[in-house]
This record gives structure tokens, C-alpha cells and sequence, in this order.
């Protein structure tokens, strides 16, 4: 990972793995992983380069985390959201970016769904709410939620940027995968938020938000929910690749019972791995496919529109599914001895099985937003694209 990505060795997929069991008793990342993190420096891709960033382009980001995921999905998924929220915080005006990046690394859960209430209070707002699913939020020193803001008769969705002192973390997080994302609930009860740190959706969401015009960078104009998606999907791609590796390696040392046979000498087991291989290597270049498009038109200067957007969003969605599908496949094929909690291979799959349970993966809503705009038709003014 390191040659490819220019991330220290020492945030590395072996010791993700190592770690995986501590950190799923944990139900968050152990310490040893978060000060590998803070070492290896990876936050600081995106960060920009006025802030001592690398200022790097957005698709950087997405092969080190897919790598991490060989390790640990559930660690890969927090990495790669703290990576990114050093993105979104970019996006807002200078002045919340100076404070935010003033003692790096910033490390912020991000629950977007607006479910908090900011009223207007001079020139900022009270806020208050309760949010769900803060991955990160255990390790965090800022915090980023969406919530309805301004008067009853002219309310709008936003981003506020607040520190993780202004807000209450409950202890909800008891799962049966992405143990170790620590996504827990935070409560905040009438905070104050200045402007500055406010951010509205719709800009966002278009790639024209304050930091798009104060960075110039293509990072920073790349429309959010597919920044959001693509990143979101690398942990169940990754954890794809890994299977498979494990699957293949496996077929020359298991033998059957009641047979005396290897598995890797059943032509079915060979056609599992050719169709497993093929449909990976199909689902990369969607990656790349998909990616470069956008990629292109922000370097170019030019508007993403929703179309390309809802097109980005089913590609991550479609990623994520066929991964699963991927896991599933090559997990019933290895025998009950897959199912002891010591192996990987079990942890792989109930990590993918909830985290294709994000809203931005629901396969029919991406699949009929994208048929939706394909045929000129409107879609909902909310709509995640």
C-alpha cells in the first residue's frame, strides 16, 4: 500500500488485522491503530495545502483505504471517514477551516441526516438535536451534523461545524458488524454555531461550496454524495479482494470430508474462482470508469450534473452489492470451519452485510433515481444525489 498510496507502512492492512478481534471487543479502534493513523498521516490527503495539507486529488484517497480493508473492513470504513471529513471541512468558509485545521490531525464523525434544529440567533444559530451513526465520534475532536436551520418559514439543510465538546455521546453502538466504527449516538441541546461554521447542502452537493472557490483544486469541487459513495464502498471492495485471497488459498489446503479430494481439484471450486476473478476485475473498472468521468469534468472546470451524480451514486451502490454477493458466494463454499469467530472470513461478511445497509447504498432508490433522470423525468427535491 505504501508504494501506491505514499501512507507509511505502518498503517498497514497486516496490522489492521491483528488488531481486528481487539478492536471489534472494543467496539471502536484500539489506540494502537488511532496513533498509527495520526503517524502515517493519511488525513492530511485531502487537507489543503494553505493549511500544510498535500492537497492531493480526491481519487488518491480511495485505493489506500480499499487496501486497509484487506485487513479490517470495520477499521478501513473509520479511516476512510476521517480522511474524507477533512474533505468536507474544506468546503466551508476560511475561517471555520483555519479553526478546524489549527491542531491537526482533525479527526470528525460526520452523521449527516438532518435531525437536528438550528434556529436563528444573531448571526449563527442554536442548535439541538440527536443524531445516529457518528463513526469516529469515540476518537473525535470536531464533530459535523446536518440539521434544519434558519426561521420556520425559510428552513434549509445544513452542515454545522461544532467541537466534540459541545455534544454528548450515548452508548448505542452494539452491533454484529463495523463493530470498531464506534458509530454511536451524540446529542447536542442549544449550542451555539456561528455562521462561519455553517454550510448549506445544496451547495455541497453542487461542488459550490466556499471552498471550491477558495482552494484551487479539482478535490474541492467534486460534488459530495459521490465523493461520499465512492469512499463509503472501497471497505466492501476491499474486503472482496481479500476474500477471494483467502478462498484461493484455501482450495489447496482444504480437503473434503467423505471425499479425500482437495477442494482447489473440484471443477466447481475452479469455476467459483474464475467467476469471482471476473466479476472483480469487472467491478474495478466501473470503479475507474465511473471515477475518471468525474474527475475529468471538475479538472476541466466543468458542472457534474444530476444525471452524472445519480449515475455515480447506483456505480457505488452496484459495487457495494456485488460485493456482497461476492462474500456470500465464496463464504458458502468454504465449509462450516468459515463460521469460527477467528476467521476472517466471517468478520469479512457481517462487516459488508451492515455496512450495505447505508442509506446511500439502498440498491432500488440508486437504481430508480438513476433510470429516473436517464429518462428526463423529476425526482424528489431531497433527493441524496
Amino acid at each position: 500500500m505504501a508504494a501506491a498510496s505514499g501512507v507509511e507502512a505502518r498503517l498497514s492492512p497486516a496490522r489492521l488485522a491483528e488488531r481486528a478481534p481487539e478492536a471489534e471487543r472494543l467496539r471502536r479502534l484500539p489506540q494502537a491503530t488511532v496513533d498509527d493513523l495520526v503517524a502515517s498521516k493519511i488525513t492530511d490527503l485531502l487537507v489543503p495545502a494553505r493549511y500544510g495539507g498535500r492537497e492531493a486529488s480526491y481519487p488518491e484517497i480511495l485505493r489506500p483505504v480499499r487496501e486497509l480493508a484487506h485487513g479490517c473492513a470495520s477499521s478501513a470504513w473509520t479511516i476512510g471517514f476521517y480522511v474524507l471529513h477533512n474533505w468536507m471541512v474544506a468546503l466551508f468558509d476560511e475561517q471555520a477551516q483555519a479553526e478546524a485545521f489549527a491542531d491537526r490531525p482533525f479527526l470528525a464523525p460526520a452523521p449527516l441526516a438532518p435531525t437536528g434544529r438550528g434556529r436563528p440567533d444573531g448571526d449563527g444559530i442554536r442548535l439541538s438535536g440527536r443524531w445516529s451513526w457518528a463513526t469516529g465520534v469515540m476518537h473525535g475532536n470536531w464533530i459535523m451534523v446536518g440539521a434544519l436551520c434558519g426561521p420556520d418559514e425559510a428552513i434549509y439543510p445544513a452542515l454545522a461545524l461544532l467541537p466534540i465538546g459541545d455534544v454528548t455521546v450515548e452508548d448505542v453502538w452494539h452491533t454484529d458488524g463495523m463493530r470498531a466504527t464506534g458509530s454511536n449516538d451524540v446529542v447536542i441541546e442549544d449550542a451555539y454555531v456561528p455562521a462561519h461554521r455553517l454550510v448549506r447542502v445544496a451547495d455541497i452537493h453542487a461542488g459550490t461550496a466556499p471552498g471550491a472557490a477558495l482552494h484551487d483544486a479539482p478535490a474541492y469541487r467534486w460534488p459530495m454524495v459521490p465523493a461520499l459513495a465512492f469512499l463509503a464502498a472501497m471497505p466492501a471492495l476491499g474486503s472482496a479482494e481479500r476474500v477471494l485471497e483467502i478462498y484461493t488459498e484455501r482450495l489447496g489446503e482444504r480437503v473434503l470430508a467423505f471425499e479425500g479430494v482437495k477442494q482447489q481439484d473440484k471443477p466447481l471450486a475452479q469455476a467459483r474462482l474464475g467467476e469471482a476473478d471476473v466479476r472483480l476485475r469487472a467491478l474495478r473498472a466501473l470503479l475507474d470508469d465511473a471515477v475518471g468521468g468525474i474527475e475529468q469534468r471538475v479538472r476541466d472546470g466543468d458542472e457534474v450534473p444530476l444525471i452524472v451524480r445519480a449515475q455515480a451514486r447506483m456505480a457505488a451502490a452496484h459495487i457495494v452489492h456485488e460485493s456482497r454477493a461476492l462474500i456470500g458466494m465464496l463464504m458458502s463454499a468454504s465449509g462450516a470451519s468459515a463460521h469460527f469467530v477467528t476467521n476472517p472470513l466471517q468478520r469479512a461478511k457481517r462487516d459488508v452485510d451492515v455496512l450495505a445497509g447505508h442509506v446511500i447504498f439502498d440498491y432500488d432508490t440508486s437504481r430508480e433515481l438513476a433510470g429516473t433522470l436517464a429518462v428526463g423525468a423529476r425526482i424528489p427535491p431531497f433527493a441524496m444525489v
